[in-house]
C-alpha cells in the first residue's frame, strides 16, 4: 500500500484518519470502523481506521493499556479487512515497528518519540506508510529531520500529523503556522484535531480536555491548509478507557465532516 492508494484519494476531499483512542473489545472497534466506513464511503472520504493496540504513556499505572499485543493487532487487522479499509496504529519501539507491520497498513510515531532515530528508521525499514506526530515540543520546522530520517531509509511514504503545543504544564495551543512548514517538506500534513485539545497532566492522573472545540479545530486547520485530519471517536466518549474526555462523540461525526467538505473543497480551489 502507498499513501496515494487510499481509497478515495481522488474524490477532492481530505484524508480522515479516525477511530477509537485504543482498542477496549472486539466489539467497539468492529462497530466504530463500520460506522466511519459507511459514513465515509457515502460522503467519499478517504478514511484511515485508527486504533491503538497499545497505550504506552499512561500517567497512572493503573490506566488501562490495550488488550494485549497480538490479539489487539488481530482484532485492528480484522476491522481493515471486513470494512474493505487501511488501518493504522501506534508503535514505540523498533521491535513494536516489525510487529506491528504484519497487521497495519500504516505505522503511527507517537508525538513524545518523533526524535527517536532507532524507532523512526524500524518504521521506514517496514516500507509502509509512516504517519511521524509532531512533538508538544517541537516547532513545525524541526520535523523536517524526522522526515530526513525515515527518507534515509528509501522509504518516502511519509505524513506528518500537528497535535498542539505545549503551553504551561497542563494545556496546549494549536499554532496554525505549523501546518504550512510542514508541509514545505512536500509531504501531507494531517491535524490531530482531538489530541490538540487535550489538557495533559491533571492532578487526578486522566487528561482532561475540550471536545465542545473539536468542529472548530478542524475547521481552522482546513483554512491553513491540512491535507487531513485525526479525529479519536467513540460511541460514548464519558465510558471510554482512554481519552475520553477530548474525544468527539461518534454520533456528532457526520454533521461535522458535512460541514468541513465544501470548505475544504473552496480552500482547495484557490490554491
Amino acid at each position: 500500500m502507498n499513501i496515494s492508494s487510499l481509497k478515495h484519494t481522488g474524490s477532492g476531499n481530505f484524508l480522515l484518519i479516525a477511530g477509537p483512542c485504543v482498542i477496549e473489545s472486539e466489539a467497539i472497534t468492529m462497530g466504530v470502523a463500520e460506522a466511519l466506513a459507511t459514513l465515509c464511503d457515502d460522503l467519499s472520504i478517504p478514511l484511515v481506521f485508527k486504533a491503538s493496540y497499545k497505550k504506552a504513556n499512561r500517567s497512572r499505572p493503573d490506566s488501562y493499556t490495550g488488550p494485549g499485543d497480538t490479539e489487539g493487532l488481530k482484532i485492528l487487522r480484522k476491522a481493515g479487512d471486513m470494512f474493505n479499509i487501511p488501518v493504522i496504529t501506534d508503535i514505540h519501539s523498533a521491535q513494536e515497528a516489525f510487529l506491528a507491520a504484519d497487521y497495519a497498513d500504516v505505522l503511527q510515531i507517537p508525538a513524545f518519540l518523533c526524535r527517536q532515530t532507532e524507532l523512526l528508521t524500524a518504521a521506514g525499514k517496514t516500507k509502509k506508510p509512516v504517519n511521524i506526530k509532531k512533538g508538544q515540543f517541537l516547532s513545525g520546522e524541526a520535523m523536517k529531520y524526522a522526515v530526513e530520517k525515515v527518507y534515509a531509509t528509501g522509504n518516502r511514504q511519509v505524513m506528518l500529523t500537528e497535535r498542539g503545543t505545549t503551553f504551561g504544564y497542563q494545556d496546549l495551543v494549536v499554532d496554525f503556522r505549523n501546518i504550512p512548514l510542514m508541509r514545505a517538506n512536500q509531504v501531507p500534513v494531517i491535524m490531530d484535531v482531538t489530541h490538540s485539545l487535550q489538557q495533559p497532566n491533571q492532578p487526578g492522573g486522566v487528561s482532561g480536555g475540550q471536545p465542545r472545540m473539536i468542529t472548530t479545530i478542524a475547521k481552522a486547520a482546513i483554512a491553513a491548509g491540512a491535507d487531513g485530519l485525526f479525529v479519536e471517536t467513540h460511541p460514548n466518549p464519558e465510558s471510554a478507557r482512554s481519552d475520553g474526555a477530548n474525544m468527539m462523540p461518534l454520533t456528532r461525526m457526520e454533521k461535522m465532516l458535512e460541514e468541513l467538505i465544501p470548505l475544504y473543497q473552496l480552500i482547495k480551489s484557490q490554491q
